[in-house]
């Protein structure tokens, strides 16, 4: 059984950093997919980073690139989103998710949540004006 578990949301002044960090356990294949979603009530759900854990394809939505970076350790299975500079926009419920081995928007495209059919429980991030 997979878990996801995501820690590290908070509150923070705009130009402010925050890391989010999401232990997961219960992946069986030695590589797959993991990213970092967002939503705000009455929204859809959004792709803000996502990376294939065994190369080097990372996706950033272009509202992020530049200040976020997502990156995975592999020895403790963990995935790490470090937010800089952020804006109130970026206001939102932070949602790990995973997806064992490859997925089509590794090779094109972006990644949606119909990739992915394990998700954590989210964090709350709040960027203050």
């Amino acid at each position: 059984q997979v878990h996801l578990v995501e820690s590290g949301g908070g509150s923070v002044q705009a130009g402010g950093s925050l890391r989010l960090s999401c232990a997961a356990s219960g992946l069986t294949f030695s590589s797959h997919c993991m990213g970092w979603f967002r939503q705000v009530p009455g929204k859809e759900r959004e792709a803000v980073a996502a990376l294939y854990t065994a190369g080097s394809v990372t996706y950033y939505a272009d509202s992020v690139k530049g200040r976020f970076t997502i990156s995975h350790d592999n020895a403790k299975n963990t995935l790490v989103l470090q937010m800089n500079s952020l804006k109130p926009e970026d206001t939102a419920m932070y949602y790990c998710a995973a997806e064992e081995g490859i997925s089509d928007w590794v090779v094109a495209g972006a990644p949606s949540d119909a990739d992915f059919p394990y998700w954590g429980q989210g964090t709350q991030v709040t960027v203050s004006s």
